[in-house]
């Protein structure tokens, strides 16, 4: 292995004031693995990442762009010229550092976004992992069974971001049976509701579901024209055998 260039040495362990000198003087010199040393100084603050920045011809380098783009200290004006020519992985990773400022991360969600249409099934697979309520919010209407499991992993899912799924009777049977047999999201009561009163759920689904329903609100289910009439009934036979202190028939 060949050993460090000195000129690396030198830019991640200078002071401040030495930092800013040896690149003013050594600017020709610089290459993008140069870049990555003088960024990862304690001392690299927003002037020096301006000086290398200046060098245009360092631009040219994706990884250069790409670490200007994920420096907490790179000024907000300089970062949002590179977010845009990210790649969708450290697009999703700007977006979930908090170190950066919050204007920042959300044009990354901005252009996560707009690219979700041209990703292929995998890659949205493990977007879906990761992602913040943000992209969450998008890839939640996902139609692949695929994408949504991976969303239903993703800790940073929350019940308000997945309950307009549930809410939809556009949402494609299949992917409602899936949230309904997840072990984290399907035992939520709120969940379990929206799911009796989707016209969209399976009927066995639905059925099995109403179960576990509180009287207050079986009655609203059974009264719901755009339920299917076996829902409806089936609210109405669980609402009489409470009424009367007896266990309802199964149907």
């Amino acid at each position: 292995m060949d050993p460090e260039p000195e000129l690396h040495i030198r830019l991640r362990a200078a002071a401040a004031e030495e930092l800013l000198g040896l690149l003013r003087a050594c600017a020709a010199e610089i290459d993008p693995q140069a870049v990555r040393q003088a960024l990862r100084n304690p001392y690299c603050a927003a002037e020096a990442i301006e000086l290398l920045a200046g060098e245009e011809r360092l631009l040219s380098f994706y990884e250069v762009r790409r670490d200007f783009a994920l420096h907490p200290l790179t000024p907000e004006t300089l970062a949002s010229r590179f977010v845009p020519t990210l790649y969708w992985r450290d697009l999703m990773a700007l977006a979930l550092d908090l170190r950066l400022r919050p204007a920042l991360r959300r044009m990354a969600e901005i252009h996560l976004g707009a690219r979700l249409p041209g990703m292929a099934v995998g890659e949205k697979i493990s977007l879906a992992r990761r992602a913040g309520g943000a992209v969450l919010a998008q890839l939640r209407h996902d139609p692949s069974p695929r994408v949504i499991a991976a969303l239903l992993d993703n800790p940073r899912l929350t019940e308000g971001v997945l309950a307009p799924v549930l809410n939809s009777a556009k949402t494609p049977p299949a992917i409602l049976e899936l949230i309904a047999g997840d072990r984290r999201w399907g035992v939520r009561y709120p969940l379990r509701l929206a799911l009796v009163r989707n016209p969209a759920t399976p009927l066995q689904l639905a059925w099995r579901l109403l179960e576990s329903l509180r009287p207050a609100d079986l009655r609203p289910v059974a009264a719901d024209s755009r339920l299917p009439a076996p829902v409806r009934q089936r609210g109405r036979v669980l609402l009489e055998a409470l009424a009367g202190g007896k266990p309802a028939k199964k149907g």
